[in-house]
């Protein structure tokens, strides 16, 4: 369906901006839902559309070998997919996957490239999201080979937390396996250490934060640092 004035978006990119360019910008965009598992793109497909999460969660993912797959970043209601196209690249880098039902603002790519001319504002907005996914990138590389698994599986939930916007979620150890690349038992293990810690409660992939000062305490340095990062680069 498409925008009308008696919905409200959440998206903390286009939030950001002034009112006078954020309704020009609204007047663009339809409300889609996207649905758990949905492939919204592969590596290397020509890129359509550009979506910007109000509720849903989307995953990017490597592909390893036949049977390995990564997750590399995570976008919600902070971010977008698509951002090449400010690069003037219509090729997808990763396979982009629906890890949370939810809705979703959606724009052509043709009606995007002809909003990145008109409006500098919003352009210079993605510009600095652009930054901070190649940062997220490159912390998220240095978080896989020097980090354990627990604290990893503590920032990942964490940072689903936070997109969101709960305490409480619905994820299965096999998909928190795959978004960590790492083996099931893994994630089993590390699990029920939260669990014994009492910081989280995990029932057949019906996840509860008791403890949020604890799992920021106990997860690695990238959760940290990765807002922090977030703060500076959209408060300048």
């Amino acid at each position: 369906m498409h925008l009308n004035q008696c919905i409200t978006p959440a998206n903390r990119l286009l939030d950001g901006l002034p009112e006078i360019e954020y309704k020009g910008l609204m007047m663009k965009f339809e409300i889609v839902n996207l649905v758990h598992k949905e492939v919204l793109c592969n590596a290397g497909d020509k890129i359509n559309y550009v979506y910007f999460p109000i509720q849903s969660i989307i995953s990017l993912m490597k592909h390893i070998d036949a049977e390995k797959t990564l997750e590399v970043g995570m976008i919600g209601n902070e971010g977008m997919l698509g951002s090449t196209l400010l690069l003037g690249i219509d090729e997808a880098p990763f396979k982009a996957v629906v890890q949370k039902t939810g809705a979703t603002l959606r724009m052509s790519a043709t009606a995007f490239n002809q909003e990145l001319e008109q409006r500098l504002l919003f352009k210079q907005q993605l510009k600095r999201y652009l930054y901070l996914s190649l940062s997220q990138l490159v912390q998220n590389a240095a978080c896989i080979r020097f980090h354990v698994v627990e604290e990893r599986l503590a920032r990942l939930l964490l940072m689903i937390r936070d997109r969101e916007q709960s305490q409480s979620f619905h994820i299965t150890q096999e998909s928190l396996a795959q978004m960590m690349g790492v083996r099931r038992v893994g994630v089993t293990i590390a699990a029920g250490s939260l669990q014994n810690k009492k910081l989280i409660s995990y029932k057949r992939g019906n996840l509860i934060i008791n403890n949020n000062a604890g799992l920021e305490a106990i997860s690695c340095s990238c959760y940290q640092r990765d807002n922090e990062t977030y703060r500076r680069i959209f408060n300048a």
